[in-house]
Order: structure tokens, then C-alpha cells, then sequence
């Protein structure tokens, strides 16, 4: 074996079939036959001499061959990926960031985080958000830059991130003005009975203000359990209810006046993280957004 004679196309059609585990959904992706995509296996598998997949019913498993290669071939396929994104900007004279980002995250937050960038006319953003695996899929896959959370990654070896701590603030409990302005309430002591609206239970602030309140042996009345952070928000706003989320979601409403915080606990905290690829080309303007955030 010598690179000269490695079929990249052959190598492409595994790394699709691998992905999706089924000749049938690859050569539809593909808009090739199913036999063509079998053929151009078989192929690379001769060149190689070993098989890379077996056969568990209609799904194809890789051999441990097969896992060598396809680990390859992700990082093969998921840097042209990443060269692709790169070009779409640089053929204008432009840098790209894709930045991915948890649908639990404020939109605040992260529209602070990337204000530098904002003001650079030589920038392109890409925004999205999901859920954290699926971000993280598409960060390996080096079709995001950079994926913005607010739960650390477990380390696996399989799949090596880096996870940069950005910050952290008091998750605070408010309410509207014309209700609770002056007034401050201990968090959980004094919420038997209130009326709240919380974050759901794929937030990390949720597990922490569930644990202070069965301590505590307190129970608010839960009014609404929100995943989204802008729909949070507009409930914090127009609900009459008090609202436990980050102060950086409500920050205009706060200083607007239509809200106020009424209370906050050291043991209620969000933090903030950017999660990354070791391996990954390096944006100038990138690194300065994340030095930027860990000086603030």
C-alpha cells in the first residue's frame, strides 16, 4: 500500500456508509445505486485486504478495521469540511466563524460574546443552535468553529475537545417592578407557595435550585418550565410570575425598569463554556473572542 494508489472516492463512500450504518439511506445521499456503493467498498477493501464491515441483519458494523479507518476518514472528510467553510469566506476577502450554540444558552449571552466580531466588516457569523450532542457531532465534524455551553463535555478519548471555561454569573430570581420593586426574598427560604417560572430540566440552574429547595423542604408553585431562554425571557416579562434564569437574559428588561432582582444565592450559578477541536485550523479572530472572554 502507498498513498499514491489510496482511492479517496472509494475512501468517501465508506465514510458515508460507516456514518449511516445502510448501503440502501448511503447510495440515496449519495444519488448513486446501492450496487455501485457496494462495488467501491469492496474495492477499498481489496486494496486494503481486510474487511471493514460485518453484517448484523439489514445493518453493516464496522470491524475494528473498519473503526481504524473510518476514525481516518472523519478526520480526512471533516477537515475538507472545515477547508470548505474556510474558502466560503476567503474567496471575499472574508473570515468565517461558525459558532454553535446550545438551546439552553441565552440569546444575550451569546450576542455579548460575539460583539467584537460584530463590529469586524471583515467577519462573516454563522449562528446556530440544538441540542449539545447534535453541535458537537457537527464541532468533530468540522462544521462549526466553536460550540457555546453551559455544561462542561465529558472527556472521551474517542472523540478529543477542548472545553475553555469563559465565565460565570449568580442566576438570579426576578420579578416585575410594579410588584417587587424594593423588595428581596432569600432563595429558597422565602418561595413556599409563589407562583415561578423555572428553567427546564435540561438546564444545569434547574438540578441546583431543585436540590436547594428539597434541603430546604420548600415548594414554590411551578407555573412554567421553559428549555429556551427567549422564551424564558418574554414569560419573566409578561407573566406577573416571579422567574429564576441568568440576569443576562433579562438584561434590557432590567435596565429598562420593567424588572427587578429580587434575590439571588451563591449556590445558584450558570457557567459559561466554549468547546472546541484540538485539531482545528486556527481563526485569529476566534482566538481573540475567547481570550476576550476569559480577560472579562
Amino acid at each position: 500500500m502507498n498513498l499514491a494508489q489510496l482511492n479517496f472516492h472509494h475512501l468517501y463512500y465508506f465514510w458515508r456508509v460507516a456514518k449511516l450504518g445502510h448501503l440502501t439511506q448511503a447510495a440515496q445521499e449519495l444519488h448513486t445505486s446501492q450496487s455501485a456503493v457496494s462495488t467501491q467498498i469492496r474495492q477499498l477493501e481489496e486494496w486494503i485486504g481486510e474487511p471493514l464491515f460485518t453484517r448484523e441483519g439489514r445493518r453493516l458494523i464496522l470491524t475494528d478495521t473498519g473503526q481504524l479507518v473510518q476514525a481516518y476518514a472523519e478526520d480526512i472528510f471533516g477537515m475538507g469540511q472545515e477547508m470548505l467553510g474556510r474558502l466560503q469566506g476567503s474567496s471575499a476577502g472574508m473570515t468565517r466563524i461558525r459558532v454553535g450554540s446550545v438551546a439552553t444558552l441565552s440569546r444575550n449571552y451569546q450576542e455579548n460574546w460575539i460583539r467584537p466580531a460584530l463590529a469586524n466588516p471583515a467577519v462573516v457569523l454563522t449562528l446556530e443552535s440544538g441540542l449539545l450532542e447534535g453541535l458537537l457531532t457537527r464541532l468533530v465534524q468540522h462544521q462549526l468553529d466553536v460550540v457555546l455551553a453551559n455544561e462542561t463535555v465529558p472527556a472521551d478519548p474517542n472523540r478529543p475537545l477542548h472545553c475553555r471555561f469563559l465565565g460565570s454569573q449568580l442566576i438570579a430570581l426576578v420579578g416585575p417592578a410594579r410588584t417587587w420593586a424594593g423588595q428581596r426574598l432569600r432563595i429558597p427560604e422565602d418561595l413556599d407557595g409563589l407562583d415561578i417560572a423555572l428553567p427546564g430540566p435540561r438546564h444545569a440552574s434547574r438540578a441546583q435550585f431543585d436540590a436547594l429547595c428539597a434541603t430546604a423542604g420548600v415548594s414554590p408553585r411551578l407555573r412554567a418550565e421553559v428549555d429556551d431562554m427567549a422564551m424564558l425571557r418574554l414569560i419573566a416579562r409578561d407573566s406577573g410570575w416571579l422567574t429564576l434564569l441568568p440576569e443576562v437574559v433579562v438584561q434590557d428588561e432590567l435596565r429598562a425598569g420593567m424588572l427587578v432582582a429580587v434575590g439571588h444565592s451563591t449556590a445558584l450559578q450558570e457557567r459559561f463554556y466554549a468547546i472546541t477541536t484540538p485539531r482545528r485550523h486556527r481563526i485569529d479572530v476566534l482566538e481573540q473572542l475567547l481570550q476576550g472572554a476569559v480577560a472579562a
